[in-house]
């Protein structure tokens, strides 16, 4: 892999990864549309479809992260950091990109809605508590990491391709079992890429975009990667 193919694997395979679930939030909420109040599971497989296409597409080009989390915990993991700011970089550009194409998929949608729209973009938590929600996505996003570590490990499901998809359900699982008190994050990118957009996007009633509580699911997905990553690093090296 090429710093190019890095870059422009995670550019693509974020854009759709934030598409795909940025865009199922949408198909919930938004008045107008034939999946308005599909409810918590349509959310968490849209979520999950997402990172399954998202990193299939990216896979032979960059690893297939699509997410600083994950980039930061194997980095911790394996000690390679050179190519860390690629691929963030790359992640942060495509969650811009996703969230600016839902905005253009449903414009007639959020034209017939009332806001506030940010949930359609980034995390709220149901509860407001920082520490609580830190702990949450924390934790979350460490049991993303043994997922995508435990996979890695394995050989054979990463030349046949069933590790991406064992990490996208591993996903839908996060997102029914540990997602409801913060609407797990879990991916710095996938957050505030989107909460950019939904400040810039001229959306009548779109409400405030929650730059108190924005840290939270930057800061939270990022410890727990990095412990996720170098535990299950850990674990299997004892093996």
């Amino acid at each position: 892999m090429t710093t190019t193919t890095i870059f422009f694997g995670e550019l693509f395979g974020t854009a759709i990864l934030v598409l795909f679930g940025c865009g199922v939030v949408a198909a919930h909420v938004l008045n107008k549309s034939k999946a308005h109040g599909g409810g918590w599971v349509l959310i968490t497989f849209g979520w999950g479809f997402g990172v399954m296409a998202g990193a299939y597409f990216a896979l032979p080009l960059s690893g297939g992260h699509i997410n600083p989390a994950v980039t930061f915990g194997l980095a911790a993991a394996n000690g390679e950091w050179a190519t860390v700011p690629v691929y963030v970089l790359g992640q942060m550009l495509g969650a811009i990109i996703g969230a600016t194409l839902t905005w253009l998929v449903y414009l007639s949608q959020f034209k017939n809605s009332d806001g506030p729209f940010l949930g359609i973009f980034s995390t709220e938590p149901e509860v407001r508590n920082p520490g609580a929600n830190f702990l949450t996505e924390f934790i979350a996003t460490a049991a993303l990491l043994f997922i995508v570590t435990a996979t890695g490990q394995n050989k054979e499901l990463a030349l046949s391709g069933v590790g991406v998809l064992i990490v996208a359900l591993g996903v839908v699982g996060i997102g029914m079992s540990l997602g409801g008190p913060t609407g797990y994050a879990i991916n710095p990118a996938r957050d505030l890429g989107p909460r950019i957009v939904h400040q810039l996007l001229p959306l009548k009633g779109k409400g405030g975009s929650d730059w108190g509580y924005s840290w939270v699911p930057i800061a939270g997905p990022l410890a727990g990667g990095v412990v996720g990553g170098v535990l299950g690093g850990w674990v299997y090296g004892l093996l």
